[in-house]
């Protein structure tokens, strides 16, 4: 599969509902095997809409888009909310819907973060994924290191998440060109 052509711009109100629309879809896809099904099947698009909504407000919200195809992706990031591990900026989502996976839209979106969050004078930043995501590769590939582990509670179920980290807002040219 190709790359798409691709733009990143800033989140608006309006874009609400469609970024709900892939972030539901993403996670769908994406933890059909690994999550309750009561809690995948539960996810309302209104409801992560007006989370969404709330986080675009704060001008914390990327879109990726594709002339042909409309809004196909998301990233939310702002401060660390865990100081903790020694980053001061976090991506807190970072979804492409399933149908445009291995574009360029993830890399893309991840690159546009980190730029937005250097205009901010962050420095570093840090990434939560479910430890069964196939996103944990891609963080690694991107250049990501590992840098903690938790246990979170996801629809009554105990589930690890693993800390990715990058101590500059930078993504090495020969990761990039994966």
């Amino acid at each position: 599969m190709s790359d798409l052509a691709l733009s990143l711009r800033q989140a608006r109100p309006g874009d609400a509902a469609p970024l709900a629309r892939v972030y539901v879809e993403a996670w769908q896809d994406t933890y059909a095997a690994i999550l309750p099904h009561s809690l995948l099947s539960g996810m309302s698009v209104a409801v992560h809409a007006a989370r969404i909504e709330r986080a675009i407000k704060k001008g914390a919200v990327l879109v990726a888009e594709d002339p042909g195809h409309g809004v196909i992706g998301l990233a939310g990031f702002g401060a660390a909310r865990d100081r903790g591990l020694g980053f001061d900026g976090e991506v807190y989502t970072l979804y492409v819907h399933p149908a445009f996976l291995g574009r360029g839209a993830g890399r893309a979106l991840l690159h546009g973060a980190f730029a937005a969050l250097k205009s901010r004078a962050f420095q570093s930043c840090v990434i939560w994924s479910h430890a069964q995501n196939n996103a944990c590769f891609f963080y690694e590939t991107m250049g990501g290191i590992r840098a903690g582990q938790r246990r979170v509670l996801l629809g009554g179920q105990e589930v690890g998440e693993v800390a990715f980290g990058w101590k500059q807002l930078a993504l090495s040219r020969r990761k990039l060109t994966i």
